[in-house]
């Protein structure tokens, strides 16, 4: 209890108006500062302790939420006014289903209300362009919290400075998986390619293109077993053979002839219309192009509160060589401008230390780590 006197104290302390007036203007020239350096321009934050804090204040859990959703509002507009372009919160895991049905209700109402108070939060987000975007499994959500989803994005849809993902219900296995999936449909597809076939790949993933390949192999195991078998049979009957070969061209599919030549329709006519893209040609760029975060800049900085270190399933495609991951103590009520500028004054120290580019295309090498840097040379 004396500690939460104390917090009583500190926070009537705090809001009396001379102390505010002088915390805002120091606030504005340490954010004007920050901002003169290279600022990550995709930021992602793993909001754990609210339960935590919770507890140790002796408040209700929803009361520790609450104050988790306020400490999310301040450090967004630290986030947009220093110049980040990109803020992506986890909000619900897919993992959370396992739990019982008391507390996934539970967790499902109260992101509903998180998302009705982020979208009527519009003065932070349309002040600086953000636009809220939901990034996961909506057929796993309930149709009241969908609507919730729904109005959000639809309030901000106009809006394009600045993004807020939400990875609701999310986890980056599913992520990965799902671009996966997103890429085979394509490359299943057939394309109409140039008029002299040209750019026609070796074949898709598509089952006629397979079963087509296989039948040609076998054919040709057979023709060549048959002409092993009796090699001089066909030097008996040159006049017999010639007639049979010539008749059975005009009907059979040869093994020599391309599967990528013939239509995907029922008849296998020689043709350069379609084509299927070359599973080959399936890069790391082509899965980025199919992820939630598609278009986005890559992730520069991953901060976790509550001592935890672990990323919990969560950006492991986004994290790559230049990624910096921040595990702090503090729990998520807890985290401020305070807590937050030593993280990023660190972050612009070891970039111009190392010499690191921030940057702000799509395409960027992939891979996972804690705190590796990469040199320009």
């Amino acid at each position: 209890m004396p500690s939460m006197h104390l917090s009583q104290i500190r926070k009537w302390f705090l809001q009396s108006p001379p102390v505010e007036w002088a915390i805002y203007q120091l606030r504005e020239l340490l954010i004007g500062a920050l901002s003169q350096g290279p600022i990550p321009q995709h930021v992602a934050f793993v909001m754990d302790g609210n339960r935590r804090f919770a507890r140790s204040h002796q408040i209700e859990t929803v009361e520790g939420h609450n104050l988790g959703f306020e400490a999310l509002a301040r450090i967004l507009e630290v986030c947009y006014k220093s110049g980040v372009r990109v803020v992506t919160i986890y909000a619900f895991s897919i993992e959370n289903f396992k739990r019982s049905r008391y507390e996934v209700d539970a967790l499902m109402s109260l992101a509903k209300l998180k998302l009705t108070q982020l979208a009527q939060h519009g003065d932070l987000l349309s002040r600086y362009g953000a636009s809220i975007r939901i990034l996961g499994q909506r057929d796993l959500v309930k149709p009241d919290v969908l609507e919730a989803i729904d109005s959000a994005m639809e309030l901000t849809r106009d809006n394009g400075d600045a993004i807020l993902n939400v990875c609701f219900p999310y986890t980056s296995r599913d992520e990965m998986t799902t671009a996966v999936k997103g890429v085979v449909e394509e490359w299943v597809q057939p394309k109409r390619s140039g008029r002299d076939g040209s750019g026609a790949g070796r074949g898709g993933f598509s089952e006629r293109s397979i079963e087509r390949n296989i039948r040609n192999r076998h054919l040709s195991t057979a023709v060549e077993r048959t002409r092993a078998r009796s090699p001089s049979s066909a030097a008996t009957s040159d006049t017999d053979d010639t007639n049979t070969t010539t008749s059975s061209s005009a009907t059979t599919l040869q093994p020599s002839t391309p599967p990528e030549l013939l239509l995907p329709g029922a008849d296998d006519k020689p043709t350069g219309a379609y084509e299927y893209p070359d599973p080959e040609k399936i890069t790391a760029a082509t899965l980025d192009e199919h992820m939630f975060t598609a278009g986005m800049p890559p992730l520069d900085l991953l901060v976790r509160t509550s001592g935890v270190e672990r990323l919990s399933d969560f950006m492991l495609w986004q994290a790559h060589q230049d990624t910096e991951i921040v595990f702090l103590d503090c729990l998520w009520p807890e985290f401020d401008l305070w807590t937050f500028l030593p993280v990023l004054v660190e972050w612009q120290w070891r970039r111009r230390k190392d010499g690191v580019r921030v940057v702000e295309g799509p395409e960027i090498g992939k891979g996972a780590g804690r705190r590796k840097k990469k040199k320009i040379r």
